[in-house]
């Protein structure tokens, strides 16, 4: 079989990896599309590296954007075959994947209105303006193609493939994908030999959750493998301990809602990093910790994932469990409030009185949370407080740079007088030491004979590769975009 790494190569985003095996099986790791750039990313969106209608399958490891984005998009083009995932992918694609439609229409429509403006005596004939990736209607066909299988039940994609789902503990249905394909083996000119035909074992991670994670369970130990394809966001940073991050965020809401009457904004991804905050804030308000000020979820893609979480609560950790014993809905509380108007949202920008206002998107490039930082951040009792992971081209990284006085947000200079924070401790992503740990301790290290290291950025990728090979793992990689490697 040959792998090619088609995206999140030395960056984070679009992740996608082509399986063919020698049978002539095509096999999609992942859909993912690239974020982060605005209309910058269209290029690469479109350019897939392959022919959608000569793939077999698409192996889905979770319903985050980066990774399961361009579904619809394939699909559109003529992809015919099964999207095998998890129920809860299954659940929350179905959601954040129309919520991506209906962002995409926006962009485009802001960036065509732009063009216009720019290009007033258009040539006749040439084409300025773009379109949608896809739209509603191919979001509804997509979703026609999803087959879901739980946790730890092997299954057959064709006679020679089979698959096992593990939990990855890095979302509501995050899954670590072990393939095994049967081939013959290679002599060492590369020539099939059939007289040595076994299962061959690739593992594809995804994304790896946390050792210790309020809402998630830890990642389960996965299937011994022959070669491994392992992300890397955090492969050269080290996490806070996680009481340490829930003292540092109720450190934060005293010192803006309390002492600066002022209110705290918080961007989070709407699937995943805002149920976590929430379920911390309720575990402070249940302790008699938290102040007595009004909390809002802004956002109808995250008030509608909450109800998934609930869904599926089986899935969530013992601390959750635990926690549902006493307590019916630990995502919600007396002074928390979700909304889904559009006017009510607006409304919150012309309040004055402390409060907590959590909102998408994670990385501040679209949705409410935007607006709301470009009306507070020039007001001093305010706190921007990013939860999570930021691509370096983002809004929600830039904010971030030390001394920065002013930046532009939705075409206008605005001066920074808000407080810019960080806690990096509600990450959905294992640190090294963590990703390390996990994986060691689900493989026997020598039996890996090529591991593969992705979905990083080139410092943090190329600092993994060092971590695992003093782990003993051999033949550590780090794939350009474009490359194929035989097996």
């Amino acid at each position: 079989m040959k792998i090619q790494f088609l995206g999140a190569t030395r960056e984070v985003t679009g992740s996608k990896h082509l399986i063919t095996t020698d049978s002539g099986h095509t096999i999609l790791l992942d859909c993912g599309m690239y974020q982060g750039k605005g209309m910058e990313t269209d290029a690469d969106n479109r350019d897939l590296g392959f022919d959608p209608a000569k793939i077999d399958c698409v192996v889905l490891s979770h319903a985050h954007i980066d990774h399961s984005g361009l579904i619809p998009y394939i699909v559109k083009l003529g992809f015919k075959g099964d999207i095998y995932c998890t129920p809860a992918t299954r659940d929350l694609c179905a959601l954040m994947l129309t919520d991506t439609a209906f962002i995409q229409e926006q962009d485009v429509r802001t960036y065509n209105k732009k063009i216009d403006r720019q290009n007033p005596h258009k040539e006749k004939g040439k084409k300025y303006k773009v379109e949608p990736l896809y739209n509603q209607q191919d979001v509804n066909k997509a979703m026609r193609h999803f087959v879901t299988y739980s946790y730890d039940r092997r299954f057959r994609l064709f006679d020679d493939v089979l698959l096992t789902f593990t939990n990855s503990g890095h979302m509501l249905g995050g899954a670590i994908c072990s393939l095994e394909i049967y081939e013959d083996d290679k002599d060492p000119n590369g020539h099939p030999s059939s007289a040595t035909r076994r299962w061959k074992r690739l593992t594809y991670t995804g994304d790896i959750g946390r050792a210790q994670c309020h809402i998630l369970p830890s990642p389960h130990l996965f299937p011994q493998c022959d070669y491994l394809i392992c992300e890397s966001t955090y492969g050269d940073r080290l996490h806070e301990e996680q009481v340490v991050t829930e003292e540092e965020l109720l450190g934060v809401v005293e010192d803006t809602c309390v002492y600066r009457k002022g209110q705290l904004l918080i961007p989070s991804f709407s699937v995943g990093r805002t149920q976590e905050i929430v379920y911390v804030l309720n575990r402070l308000y249940n302790d008699g910790r938290l102040p007595q000020i009004p909390v809002y979820v802004d956002s109808p893609m995250s008030t509608n994932a909450t109800q998934i979480f609930r869904m599926y609560s089986d899935e969530l950790s013992e601390e959750v469990q635990d926690t549902l014993r006493f307590d019916s809905d630990p995502f919600g509380f007396n002074t928390l409030r979700y909304i889904t108007d559009i006017n009510e949202s607006k409304a919150l920008n012309h309040k004055d009185e402390p409060c907590i206002i959590i909102s998408a998107s994670g990385m501040l490039e679209a949705g409410r949370i935007k607006h709301h930082v470009a009306n507070h951040i020039s007001d001093p009792r305010c706190t921007i407080l990013i939860i999570g992971y930021c691509s370096p081209t983002t809004l929600g990284a830039r904010i971030q740079e030390p001394g920065l006085k002013w930046i532009s947000i939705f075409g206008l200079d605005r001066r920074i007088k808000a407080q810019i924070t960080k806690i990096e401790g509600f990450s959905g992503h294992g640190d090294w030491k963590e990703m390390i740990d996990y994986i060691t301790r689900s493989q026997q290290v020598n039996q890996v004979q090529k591991v593969f290291v992705v979905h990083g950025e080139e410092q943090s990728a190329q600092a993994y590769k060092s971590h695992l090979e003093e782990a003993g793992f051999r033949s550590v990689s780090v794939p350009e975009k474009g490359e194929i490697v035989q097996l």
